[in-house]
């Protein structure tokens, strides 16, 4: 129980200290006009008050990641606790806030477009592919997921009426303006998101739970012989880094009325995450008095099974009641949709910010949205464990361009790029090495891998000085 308490007290001063020292690394300016009050549509620009925003951005990155990823990601070990703290607070929420506010400073530029500016014309239109098809991607697996864990509570009703029901309201969230839709329903599910983490973490201390401490050793328990270096670190995404959450701050970099809201909407919402994940690690990796017993429990299940899902639903049913775990499987069930709606509705902004196609009119966002709706049912009809295996190394790989871009920018305006370089260098490591050694990649042995990343981030970084060296940054 120390570590854990240990780590919930790190993430609250890793949001006030480290995320103050980002606003003057970056460079916040209260007195700067925002996109969302020179730019006025009331679709896409729109002003809102600020917690409103950050409710809107924690859910829409608190999909099912933070918790189906940090309680897989907890099988290797207590070296979750750490990955999930350090990685939320020097890497996940640094990449959060500054893209969010490098797009503010772009006019609420989507991703692409920001990487673009930064690392080059032919990046720019590889990421315009890469990012729609990740968010397409995080469409898909944000359907199916939800999909299945509502067809668990309603019997009567199958999953394909769901992914249907789902479905429709995204359609609706990705064509609506913000505030008609998102903006009004995001409280509501942020309630539930909160009642299932507040539950579970009360629960912990009621239990007295026997949660693993950092202390007693980082041995990997993962029963797979899968390393900790880079499995772990893909399969804890959302709660600790995700470049899917840097396609998701331009939207709110639209909304955002101040640039001093900046560090309690983009670094805030991560560290909020980072929190979510480290109760749901917690409570796995205890609820069967062991991580040992976590494995049990799920090497039991059906090979069709949602492990992480089955995981919640024993969990909240078993510590918070009847009620309180319908609640909690709501919220769960919450997070992923408020995750996929936005998704879809980033990809349009994506798509219609390089075809230059006004989003006003309504007729111009069905004309952008109606492709990306039906390449989204087309990726549905995948089977949802091979989604989410190369959702994971995606996410991570955007990533990795993303800290990179930030990296340059930083640079450019000649101001401290070691906060971004280091996680992106570390970054470039895990996503390497993963796709060499990872089953659902080449699988090649693990030495491979670790020689190959070792010499591509030496690479990127001799390319790093001499591009700075010769623009004399």
């Amino acid at each position: 129980m120390y570590s854990f308490v240990i780590a919930l007290v790190l993430l609250v001063a890793g949001y006030v200290l480290y995320g103050r020292f980002m606003e003057k690394v970056f460079g916040a300016d209260p007195s700067r006009t925002t996109p969302a009050v020179a730019n006025s549509d009331g679709v896409d620009y729109v002003q809102l008050p600020w917690w409103r925003i950050f409710l809107i951005q924690f859910l829409n990155i608190a999909g099912l990641g933070p918790i189906f990823g940090a309680i897989m990601g907890i099988m290797f070990g207590p070296a979750a606790f750490l990955w999930i703290v350090f990685g939320t607070i020097f890497a996940g929420a640094v990449h959060d806030y500054l893209s969010g506010m490098m797009s503010i400073r772009a006019n609420g530029a989507s991703l692409p477009e920001l990487i673009g500016q930064e690392l080059g014309n032919g990046v720019k239109q590889a990421m315009r592919i890469f990012s729609l098809f990740l968010m397409i991607l995080v469409g898909a697996v944000f359907v199916s997921g939800p999909a299945g864990l509502l067809a668990g509570l309603t019997p009567k009703i199958s999953v394909t009426v769901w992914i249907a029901i789902v479905f429709a309201y995204y359609v609706l969230a990705t064509l609506l303006p913000i505030d008609k839709l998102i903006g009004r329903i995001y409280p509501i599910f942020g309630v539930a998101l909160l009642f299932m983490a507040v539950g579970i973490l009360v629960a912990l201390f009621v239990n007295n739970a026997p949660i693993p401490e950092v202390f007693d050793g980082l041995e990997n328990k993962q029963p797979g012989n899968l390393p900790i270096f880079p499995m772990m670190f893909v399969s804890i995404a959302c709660g600790a880094i995700s470049g899917f959450h840097a396609t998701q701050s331009p939207l709110m970099a639209r909304c955002v009325q101040n640039e001093r809201y900046g560090r309690r909407v983009f670094y805030g919402a991560m560290v909020a995450e980072g929190v979510v994940a480290l109760i749901w690690a917690a409570a796995a990796s205890s609820f069967w008095g062991s991580i040992d017993g976590l494995q049990k429990f799920v090497s039991e299940l059906p090979p069709t099974a949602n492990k992480a899902a089955e995981v919640v639903d024993e969990i909240s049913r078993t510590w918070l009641g009847r009620f309180g775990g319908l609640l909690a499987m709501l919220g769960v069930i919450a997070a992923p949709i408020t995750s996929g709606d936005t998704a879809l509705r980033s990809a349009r902004l994506i798509a219609a910010d390089f075809l230059h196609i006004d989003q006003k009119p309504i007729r111009k966002r069905l004309l952008v949205s109606v492709p990306i709706f039906l390449l989204t049912f087309v990726v549905l009809q995948i089977n949802f464990d091979i989604l989410w295996r190369y959702f994971a190394w995606t996410n991570q790989t955007l990533a990795v361009f993303t800290l990179w871009a930030i990296t340059v920018y930083l640079c450019r305006q000649h101001r401290n790029f070691y906060v971004a370089i280091i996680p992106a260098l570390f970054m470039t490591a895990v996503s390497v090495c993963y796709i060499l050694v990872a089953p659902e990649g080449f699988g090649l042995p693990g030495w491979i891998g670790n020689m190959a990343c070792a010499i591509v981030v030496f690479a990127t970084l001799v390319a790093f000085v001499v591009w700075k060296r010769k623009r004399n940054y």
